[in-house]
């Protein structure tokens, strides 16, 4: 949690522990919940009590249950407050424009807003305020499988000293303290946690304008949605309450190949409020600062699982630099039938073919 949290200085924190604690996390993840206590339906049981300002997490080893739950808190009282907590990653251009990522695990936000040509704000949890944005945490908590130096630089380079690592083991022998990233034998949902200013350019501060861009990120293991499409402001409504994508192995206990799974406002496990709450409110933001907002599918490409591939990483950055360069906004588009999705008919870099997923089967 250290890591986690945005860490204030010392002397903030033996002032405020003076007078009183903000909101207490205690984790027993060893110590199983009770399924016969009422409205506990298992042995994992995370528990708030907002008016006691309490967290408990039981039966749980998980060790992201705590920065989520306080994800959860934050989405109970920003709202109070007019300001919208959102489930997104954040990074900033050269030029200022900050751009926002939705997305459920496995879609790629961690990844993504590592941008080496763009100043990370932050890769999970942010809050849309009359002011801009700002990083609620004060670190990253990326996937850990499969990490490569060729295929993500600046997350590999951030594993160092004060880093800790979950669920991962060495290769021991002749590299002993070497991870080996390829290990799933505990599980698939190995991961990482280090400090923001780990990854080389990273905002300190962390805060950001009003976005110029929104993505939302969707792994479509049906392989029937485009790479990337400009929604509507009615699209916009219906991507974002829907919450479409697949889960896949890594994301959840007992998933192994990808299963199709509707989320509101990509994030309704952390929602204490009606979704329509964080809609509205996003609508109202995006109308009010005209920011262009994108549906972009980085699961699977020429048939569904088992049949296409994953849509590759250099393909989903090509798309985004295309958005950030302005290159996505001033292009043509056609109509994709069925979703009625405005697609680019071309993007410098990108094979055209794939821009619409029926030239691909």
């Amino acid at each position: 949690m250290k890591n986690m949290l945005i860490r204030a200085p010392n002397e903030v924190l033996n002032k405020s522990f003076s007078n009183k604690i903000d909101f207490t996390v205690m984790n027993a993840g060893e110590f199983s919940a009770d399924p016969k206590t009422e409205d506990v339906t298992s042995e994992t049981s995370v528990a708030v009590n907002f008016k006691e300002r309490e967290l408990t997490i039981l039966g749980t080893q998980y060790a992201g249950e705590m920065k989520k739950g306080i994800f959860g808190v934050m989405h109970y009282f920003m709202p109070e407050r007019g300001c919208l907590s959102m489930h997104a990653s954040a990074n900033e251009g050269q030029k200022g424009d900050t751009t926002l990522l939705f997305g459920l695990s496995g879609t790629g936000k961690t990844t993504l807003s590592a941008d080496p040509h763009r100043a990370l704000i932050g890769d999970d949890e942010h809050v849309w305020s009359s002011k801009g944005i700002f990083n609620i945490e004060g670190g990253c908590y990326a996937k850990a499988v499969g990490l490569q130096r060729e295929k993500e630089p600046e997350i590999f380079d951030a594993v160092r000293f004060g880093t800790v690592v979950e669920n991962v083991k060495y290769f021991g022998g002749d590299r002993p303290r070497t991870i080996n990233y390829d290990d799933v034998s505990l599980t698939e949902n190995t991961r990482i946690c280090y400090p923001l200013e780990y990854i080389s350019g990273a905002k300190n501060p962390a805060l950001g304008g009003h976005p110029k861009n929104i993505i939302f990120l969707t792994c479509d293991a049906n392989g029937v949605l485009p790479p990337v499409s400009k929604l509507t402001s009615e699209q916009i409504m219906y991507h974002f309450i829907s919450g479409y994508t697949a889960k896949v192995a890594g994301t959840e206990m007992g998933i192994k190949d990808p299963v199709p799974s509707f989320s509101a406002c990509f994030g309704e496990a952390f929602l204490p409020l009606h979704p329509f709450k964080y809609a509205k409110m996003l609508a109202e933001l995006v109308e009010k600062h005209k920011a262009n907002v994108w549906l972009m599918n980085t699961g699977w490409s020429g048939g569904k699982y088992g049949v296409g591939k994953r849509m590759s990483l250099k393909i989903t950055r090509a798309l985004i630099d295309s958005i950030h360069s302005g290159e996505l906004e001033k292009t043509e588009y056609q109509i994709m039938p069925g979703f009625n999705l405005r697609v680019p008919k071309k993007v410098e870099g990108v094979d055209s073919n794939i821009l619409l997923p029926a030239n691909t089967w």
